[in-house]
This record gives C-alpha cells, sequence and structure tokens, in this order.
C-alpha cells in the first residue's frame, strides 16, 4: 500500500471516470468500490461512495463528493506517449463523450480533469543542444492543440514555412 494517495473529487461519476481511466493505460483496475449501506440525505443506499484504483502502477481514489468542487488545470495528469499513434489513441479517447482539447497537448476530459498528453520526442526535441533547432519546435509545438510529432520534427529540421 503505498503512503500517499491522490485523491480525486467528483460529482457523482467517479466509478464511470476511474473506469475510462483505467481502460487507457497497462498496469492500471479497479481495486474496489465502497457504496452507500443506508439512505441519507445526500447519498441512496448503494450508490457509490469511494473507488480505489490503480492507473499505470499509481494508487488513486476518487470519490463522489458532490458538486461543491470541480477540477482546475491547477492540476493535470502528463502521460509520456512513445508515439503519435499513442497521442492518438489517448487524445481520442479522453476527448469523447465531450472533453475538449487544449494548447500545446493539454485537453479536458468529460469529467474537468487536465491532461497532458505528451511524445517523449517533444522533450527530445525541445531539450536538443542545438538551440535553433529547439525554439523552431518550440514555436510549432505552441500553435498545436494535439502535438503532432511529424509536423514538429520538420519544424525542427528546419523544413517549411518555419525557415
Amino acid at each position: 500500500m503505498s503512503k500517499i494517495t491522490t485523491c480525486l473529487w467528483f460529482d457523482g461519476n467517479a466509478e464511470e471516470a476511474a473506469g475510462l481511466y483505467v481502460s487507457l493505460l497497462p498496469d492500471s483496475r479497479v481495486d474496489s468500490v465502497a457504496r452507500s449501506l443506508a439512505d441519507n440525505p445526500s447519498t441512496p443506499a448503494g450508490a457509490v461512495l469511494v473507488v480505489d484504483f490503480t492507473l499505470a502502477g499509481q494508487p488513486f481514489r476518487a470519490i463522489n463528493g458532490g458538486p461543491q468542487f470541480s477540477f482546475t488545470e491547477a492540476v493535470s495528469f502528463v502521460i509520456d506517449c512513445e508515439d503519435q499513434a499513442e497521442v492518438d489513441r489517448l487524445w481520442n479517447a479522453l476527448l469523447e463523450g465531450g472533453g475538449s482539447p487544449g494548447q500545446c497537448g493539454w485537453l479536458k476530459d468529460r469529467y474537468g480533469m487536465s491532461w497532458q498528453i505528451v511524445p517523449r520526442q517533444l522533450g527530445e526535441m525541445l531539450g536538443d543542444p542545438d538551440a535553433e533547432k529547439a525554439r523552431r519546435a518550440m514555436e510549432a509545438m505552441l500553435r498545436m492543440s494535439k502535438i503532432e510529432v511529424a509536423a514538429m520534427r520538420a519544424a525542427f529540421d528546419g523544413e517549411g514555412a518555419d525557415r
């Protein structure tokens, strides 16, 4: 058991969100679901209260706390992707059902959680010792919503309009 577990606050859809998240990445699973044992003013008997889940080997807890709090971009999940195919798969899955794209690889899923979908090539290009190549890659990335590795690579290499 981990000493620290991130707790995410949802408004009634904790189990659904956890189910989506664990479907996206290896080494992920729903570990337990705790339900209300009796009716009370805010929760009917049998309603999901807490979902413990593991996401890419990391423990999380999702609680159905109600509408008092919502997610902001101040907290986000970063997924380091191996290639464009993984970027595309995760981007599309997280936008499905009402998510919204942002800039520079950021998006919000349908539950309001912010994600950064980042191809490993981004860090390689931005960290290149050739400052001019890195600058071109950064400028290309800043114009993107979903990161497109081929377009960043072309800018990095000085091909096209970014010369």
